[in-house]
C-alpha cells in the first residue's frame, strides 16, 4: 500500500494553508484558542481523510473504470458505449467530494435550493458532456470546434440566469474535475484512444484526441446549473432563501466526533450508487478473479472511510473557521477598528495596532492573492501536471516555468475575487472576456496544449479551493453586508480559468521555440549554446 507517499502528498496540500490561518488568527484576526483547535483538528480529519480516499481510488476504484473502459470500447457498441459514459459520469460526480462541499456550501447561503437537487443537476451535466467527449472522439470532430460552441452558447445561457446562479454554476465547473471524478472520466478516454489509435495512425494522426475528454465534461455542470437556475427562478426572480451566507456554526473538538454518523449517512448516499455500478460491471462485464474483487472492496472501503473522515474534517472544522477568518478581515474595512495583533495563552489581547482602512482593505486583498499561491502550489495534482507538459514538450516548458505561471496566475484569480467582494461587480466581467482569450489563444496554440489545457482547468481547483477559499470568500463578503450567492461564488471558476490560459501562451511559446530551432538547424546557425532554450 502507497499509504506513506499519499500522505505525504496530502500533508504538503493542506498543511501550508493550516500554517497560514494559525499564523493570522493569532495575530491580525484573533480567532481564539478553542477556533484555532477546532481548525486544526480538522485540518488533521482532512489530511487523514484526503489520504485514504485517494489510496482507496487508486487500488480499488480507479482499476474498475480502466477495465471497465476499456472492455466496453472493445465491444464496439457506440449506444452502449455512450449510455454507460453517461452513467458512469453521474455517478462519479455524485460521489465526488469536491461537490458534495459546494453543494453544503450552497445551502449556506441559500436554503431554499435542494442540496441533492443540485448535485443531480451537476450529475446530468458532467454525463452529458462526457458522453459528448467521447462521441466526439469516435468521429474524429475537432476539439476545439467543441469548445468554441459550447463555452459560446453557454456564455448566451447563462445572460437569461439569475445572478445568483452565474457564480455556483461556474464554479461547479471546476469543483467536478476533482480526485473521485477524473480517474474515470480519464480512464473513458484512455480506453477509447487506445482503440482507435490504429486508426489515428493510418490517418497520419497524432495522439492529440488523449487530451481533452475532461475538459469537455466541465463544461456541462455549468450548463446544467445555468438551466437549473432559470427553472428554479421562474415567476420567482429567485430562489427561496438567498442572501446573506448563514452563521456557521464553530463546533467544539468533542462535537466534531459526534458529528461523524450524520456524515457517515450522507457518505452511504453518494458512494451507493457507484458501488452498485461496480458490482453491475463485475457479473457483466470484467468478471475479475477473486483477488482482484477482494482489492477492490478494500478499496470501496478506504475511500468510504477516507471520505468520512475529510467531510468531517471540511464541515466542522476548515469550513466555519475559513469563514469567520472572512469576516474579521473583511469586517474591518467597515468598522475601521483597531486591528488586534498579538493574543497571550489566555486569549487575551496583549498589543494592538491601528492600520488605517485602505491598508485593512489591502491586507484583505493580498491575503486571498496568497492562498491562492499557497493552494495551487501545494496541490498534488499541480504537479503532475507540471511534470505531464515538461515531458510532453521535451523539457522546453521547464516545470519551474510552469509552476511559477500557474501559481502567479491563480493568485491573481483569487485576489480579484477579493476585489469583485469590496467593490461587488459581477463576475461576467471576468469570465467573458477571460475565456473569450482562452478560446482566442486556442486557434493558435498547438491541438495537444490546447487538450492539456482545458483538461488542467480543475486541476488547480482543489479540495482545498472548495474547503476553504470558497469559505473565506464567502465570510468576507457576509462581512461587508453583501451577497455571498453574487459576490463571493465565482472564486472556483477563476482559480479553474487561470490554467486555461497560462498553458496555452506556455503552449505558443514552445511552438515559437520548436519553429526556431527548426530554423536554426536548416540554416546552420544554431551553436552549442543556442541548443538550450530555457
Amino acid at each position: 500500500m502507497n499509504f506513506f507517499p499519499k500522505l505525504k502528498e496530502t500533508v504538503f496540500s493542506v498543511a501550508p494553508v493550516m500554517a497560514i490561518v494559525i499564523v493570522l488568527g493569532i495575530t491580525f484576526a484573533p480567532l481564539g484558542s478553542d477556533s484555532i483547535c477546532t481548525f486544526f483538528t480538522g485540518g488533521c480529519f482532512v489530511i487523514l481523510g484526503l489520504t485514504l480516499f485517494l489510496l482507496g481510488v487508486d487500488i480499488g476504484i480507479l482499476p474498475v473504470g480502466e477495465q471497465s473502459g476499456a472492455a466496453l470500447t472493445s465491444r464496439k457498441n457506440l449506444p452502449l458505449l455512450l449510455g454507460v459514459s453517461f452513467l458512469i459520469g453521474f455517478i462519479v460526480t455524485v460521489a465526488e467530494p469536491d461537490v458534495q462541499v459546494l453543494a453544503d456550501q450552497v445551502r449556506t447561503i441559500a436554503p431554499g435550493i435542494s442540496k441533492w437537487s443540485l448535485i443531480f443537476s451537476i450529475a446530468g451535466g458532467v454525463g452529458f458532456f462526457v458522453a459528448l467527449g467521447i462521441l466526439r472522439t469516435i468521429v474524429s470532430i475537432p476539439l476545439k470546434l467543441i469548445l468554441l460552441v459550447s463555452y459560446l452558447l453557454l456564455f448566451i445561457l447563462a445572460f437569461f440566469a439569475p445572478a445568483v446562479f452565474t457564480g455556483v454554476a461556474f464554479d461547479s465547473g471546476g469543483a467536478t474535475t476533482g480526485p473521485m471524478t477524473v480517474p474515470f472520466i480519464m480512464a473513458l478516454g484512455v480506453g477509447v484512444a487506445a482503440v482507435r489509435s490504429k486508426s489515428r495512425k493510418k490517418n497520419g494522426s497524432t495522439d492529440d484526441d488523449s487530451f481533452g475528454l475532461t475538459g469537455i465534461a466541465s463544461v456541462g455542470p455549468v450548463f446544467a446549473v445555468v438551466l437549473y437556475g432559470i427553472f428554479a427562478s421562474r415567476g420567482n426572480g429567485a430562489p427561496a432563501g438567498v442572501g446573506n451566507a448563514a452563521e456557521e456554526q464553530i463546533f467544539t473538538v468533542a462535537e466534531m466526533f459526534l458529528y461523524i454518523p450524520y456524515v457517515a449517512k450522507e457518505v452511504v448516499f453518494a458512494l451507493l450508487p457507484l458501488l452498485i455500478l461496480a458490482v453491475f460491471f463485475q457479473l457483466f462485464l470484467l468478471k475479475m478473479p477473486k483477488m482482484q474483487v477482494i482489492r477492490m472492496i478494500r478499496g470501496f472501503l478506504l475511500s468510504f472511510a477516507g471520505l468520512v473522515i475529510f467531510m468531517t474534517g471540511a464541515q466542522c472544522g476548515f469550513m466555519p473557521v475559513g469563514e469567520k477568518l472572512g469576516e474579521l478581515l473583511a469586517g474591518k474595512i467597515l468598522s475601521g477598528d483597531k486591528t488586534l495583533v498579538l493574543m497571550n495563552q489566555f486569549g487575551e489581547v496583549e498589543r494592538q495596532f491601528f492600520i488605517p482602512q485602505f491598508l485593512q482593505t489591502a491586507l484583505l486583498i493580498v491575503t486571498g492573492g496568497v492562498f491562492g499561491a499557497v493552494v495551487v502550489c501545494a496541490e498534488p495534482a499541480v504537479w503532475v501536471l507540471t511534470q505531464q507538459v515538461e515531458e510532453v514538450s521535451g523539457g522546453t516548458i521547464p516545470k519551474k516555468v510552469m509552476l511559477i505561471a500557474l501559481s502567479s496566475g491563480v493568485a491573481v484569480a483569487t485576489a480579484v475575487s477579493m476585489v469583485r467582494i469590496i467593490y461587488r461587480f459581477n463576475i461576467m466581467y471576468i469570465l467573458l472576456p477571460g475565456y473569450v482569450l482562452a478560446l482566442l489563444l486556442s486557434l493558435f496554440c498547438p491541438d495537444l496544449f490546447t487538450g492539456i489545457a482545458f483538461d488542467s482547468g480543475g486541476v488547480a481547483s482543489g479540495p482545498m479551493t472548495s474547503t476553504f477559499i470558497l469559505s473565506f470568500a464567502l465570510g468576507a463578503s457576509s462581512a461587508l453586508q453583501g451577497n455571498p450567492a453574487e459576490d463571493a461564488f465565482g472564486i472556483i471558476a477563476l482559480v479553474a480559468m487561470t490554467p486555461l490560459i497560462a498553458i496555452q501562451i506556455l503552449g505558443i511559446i514552445f511552438k515559437i521555440k520548436v519553429k526556431a530551432a527548426s530554423f536554426k538547424k536548416e540554416t546552420g546557425l544554431e551553436t552549442a549554446e543556442q541548443k538550450e532554450v530555457w
